[in-house]
């Protein structure tokens, strides 16, 4: 049995989406592509309460139906373009304060990140409960040596770091950059700090199998080839 901890998990799902229509709610090898975020902070136990933070009512009631709850809609201010993660994320701090609820920490969960897993949301509580950290959440290590990287100048090719032409691509440090999944991060670091990239952050390493930013149609099938990959029973 997990441990439930002091702790929301808000899974941050607007109805508007310009690239890909009513996007938090489309189906995903076979459910509403949220329903894998509400299932995996279900399933990690590590929650006193699991919320969506929406503006749509659609979204809302799909949500509830799914055991996640939805104490109160999200403002007109921080449903659009121009609202951040952490805007929505310090309203909704906000509004369960007003009720008489503080949060130890939370974790701000995406709504289309169907590869996360209960149990990787529990290493990311455990990590941040055992740690001093101010923050946790997962990382992939790019495929490339970024510092090979070229660039296009006068329709001319060069490297954008020349010194390292020559050098063996297991010379190169990694580099790694945001699987796009989830934060968890303490209340307090988060209100005086405003960024989820907070001064002392842990990463967690994941391969880039379990991940995929979704933003185009073609990212969407890839995703959900990947998904099929990784849970097909031999």
């Amino acid at each position: 049995m997990s441990e439930k901890y002091n702790a929301v998990a808000i899974i941050t799902a607007r109805g508007g989406s310009k690239r890909i229509p009513r996007k938090n709610i489309r189906m995903f090898c076979g459910h509403p592509i949220i329903w894998y975020s509400i299932q995996a902070a279900l399933d990690s136990g590590c929650f006193g309460e699991i919320m969506v933070s929406t503006d749509d009512n659609e979204i809302a009631n799909i949500a509830k139906e799914m055991g996640a709850k939805v104490p109160f809609m999200r403002s007109k201010k921080n449903s659009d373009d121009d609202s951040t993660t952490v805007d929505v994320l310090e309203e909704v701090l906000t509004e369960y304060k007003k009720k008489g609820k503080i949060f130890d920490f939370f974790c701000c969960l995406y709504p289309t990140a169907p590869f996360v897993s209960g149990g990787r949301l529990r290493e990311g509580c455990e990590a941040l409960v055992s740690s001093k950290a101010d923050s946790v959440l997962p990382i992939v290590r790019f495929s490339y040596p970024v510092w090979r990287g070229l660039k296009v100048e006068d329709g001319r090719i060069k490297m954008w770091w020349p010194e390292n032409y020559n050098k063996k691509s297991q010379d190169l440090p990694p580099v790694f950059h945001d699987a796009g999944q989830f934060y968890v991060m303490r209340t307090e670091s988060l209100l005086k700090q405003k960024q989820l990239y907070a001064q002392n952050s842990i990463g967690l390493e994941i391969p880039e199998s379990q991940c995929q930013d979704i933003d185009s149609d073609e990212d969407w099938k890839l995703a959900e080839m990947k998904y099929q990959l990784l849970n097909r029973k031999s």
